[in-house]
This record gives C-alpha cells, structure tokens and sequence, in this order.
C-alpha cells in the first residue's frame, strides 16, 4: 500500500477531539471495491505474505470501518497472532473475542502467556488480560479447566482475572 493510501484509510480512524475525515464509500471506490470486508481481507493476506505490519493495521482499520463480520478473519487473525513483525496482538485478540468460538481456543490460551517483545513493559499484562476475559466468554468445561489452570499461575495479574471470569462463570 503507497503512503497516499495508507492516509486515505488513516482517515478513517476516529481519534478524541477529531472526527474522521474519510468514509469507507471512500476509500472502497479508491480501491475498486464495493465490500470492505473482502477488501479488508484480501488487504490482510497481502500484508502477512509480505509481512508488512503497517499495511496489517491498514486491513484491520478498514475491517473495522466496514463493520466487516469477524468470522471471515478466524483463519488469517489464528495465524497472525504469533507473529512478532506486527504490532496488532491485542486488536486481534478483541477480533477473536467477538467471536465467541471454540476455534480460537488455542490462540487465547496462547495470548494468556506469550508476550510479544515489543509488550514487554506491559506490567499490566493488557494482552493476557483480553485473552482471559475472552476465555471468560466461550462456555465448555475445556475452558472451565483452562481457567482453572490460570487460577493457579504465577502471575498475580493472571489469577485474578481468571479468578473473576470463573466467578462470573459461577464456576468458583
């Protein structure tokens, strides 16, 4: 994506004070298309393929806009996370979260302990913190024993939040 693009998909974004400057008719007809979720999509797996993690959060502000649905963006957000290139873990866990779905158990349950380098100042641990009010959401016993599991961790942080989402659960 040129530099131009990227500030007409900035435009997009709505920041405190400053209204966006662009609409999502916009920057479809920019880009021949008519739906942004595909565009959002097909602008995703370009950037992975070329690990690109500017234009990574160019597709996610465009899925955004679009109110693209998240379940189009299972896979490629799945294979995503892990990468250390890229700089949208946490939007990606919130993405996976509104799906409330079995299938992205392992990427949570992975987002509760791995912390990608460019986080690691976080002492507030915001990444594991999403990925354990997510695991909060989706019901089943596998994730009862996950949060479990949390209860116990070394992390103060961790057991707490697993703590609150197994008492919200009515699981304690």
């Amino acid at each position: 994506m040129s530099p131009e693009e990227q500030d007409l998909v900035m435009g997009l974004v709505f920041a405190p004070g400053s209204p966006p400057t662009r609409t999502i008719d916009e920057v479809l007809a920019h880009f021949g298309e008519t739906d942004g979720g595909a565009l959002a999509l097909r602008l995703l797996r370009d950037a992975m393929e070329r690990r690109d993690a500017d234009d990574v959060e160019m597709a996610l502000i465009i899925k955004a806009a679009a109110g693209a649905p998240p379940d189009d963006f299972l896979e490629p957000l799945t294979e995503l996370f892990p990468a250390e290139w890229h700089r949208e873990h946490e939007d990606i866990v919130s993405t996976l979260a509104r799906l409330r779905s079995p299938e992205t158990l392992p990427t949570l349950i992975l987002a509760t302990h791995w912390v990608p380098e460019r986080l690691d100042w976080d002492e507030n641990r915001a990444l594991a913190v999403k990925a354990i009010w997510a695991l909060g959401a989706l019901p089943g016993r596998q994730v009862r024993e996950v949060l479990e599991g949390l209860r116990d961790d070394e992390d103060e942080i961790i057991r707490e939040n697993a703590l609150r989402q197994l008492a919200r659960r009515g699981e304690l």
